[in-house]
């Protein structure tokens, strides 16, 4: 789901601008991953390795795609993002301290780490409210890709199903709500999606046309042409 995006970030790059996309559902999807990773340890959950394997790759992604955004954004941000990087950090290997040494046996390690999996998955998915928050003021999908939106809609659905056949609640309980989440903004898209088209070729015509003459009135300019003429 995670490489939907490079789209995205190839233009922020490009551009050296974050210009309005945010960082909240890249920062919420690698701390989702963190603690997937988590839970997916041998010592938490056995027989997880494909929760370890994606989680993993996603990890890294996100980590690049976060650290472009630092590198392209204004400086108040930049401390801001990178504030929310670091203690992400610092809360993970927190819960992994306390998880791996104090509390004994795979149950109780994967109820707790499992129950931290349903928050913050719960949270990467509904990150994006945020953004279609905006889409709904400015009547523009232009800063929530379409293609990251259909990505979490098909990847709830892999993930649900996936999580029935094993019966894993913990899997269950975020992926689902991440269907009826991206379902919320394929309705979006849907809704705005003319609006966004039309709004994206005014503003080019406007910078194709380049800034208004800084003059005077029309009455200035007929008594310059009246001086002119004399």
């Amino acid at each position: 789901m995670q490489m939907v995006v490079s789209p995205t970030f190839h233009r922020i790059w490009r551009s050296g601008s974050v210009e309005q996309f945010h960082a909240t559902p890249y920062l919420a999807t690698l701390l989702n991953c963190l603690f997937w990773i988590l839970y997916g340890l041998p010592m938490v959950h056995p027989h997880s390795t494909l929760i370890l394997t994606i989680n993993g790759s996603g990890l890294v992604i996100e980590l690049v795609y976060v650290l472009i955004f630092l590198r392209c954004c204004d400086r108040a941000r930049k401390l801001r993002v990178f504030s929310v990087l670091v203690a992400e950090i610092l809360l993970v290997g927190a819960v992994a301290a306390v998880d791996l040494t104090l509390v004994h046996g795979y149950q109780r390690r994967s109820l707790i780490v499992g129950v931290l999996c349903v928050v913050f998955g719960t949270v990467m998915y509904a990150a994006p409210l945020s953004v279609m928050q905006q889409v709904i003021k400015t009547k523009s999908v232009e800063f929530m890709p379409l293609s990251l939106s259909l990505a979490s809609f098909l990847n709830g659905v892999c993930w649900t199903t996936y999580a029935l056949i094993r019966f894993d609640l913990f899997i269950t309980i975020p992926n689902g709500l991440g269907v009826a989440f991206a379902v919320a903004q394929l309705v979006l898209h849907m809704m705005y999606h003319a609006s966004t088209k039309q709004q994206i070729k005014e503003r080019k015509m406007k910078i194709e046309m380049g800034p208004a003459k800084p003059n005077g009135s029309l009455k200035e300019d007929l008594e310059a042409g009246s001086r002119n003429g004399s």
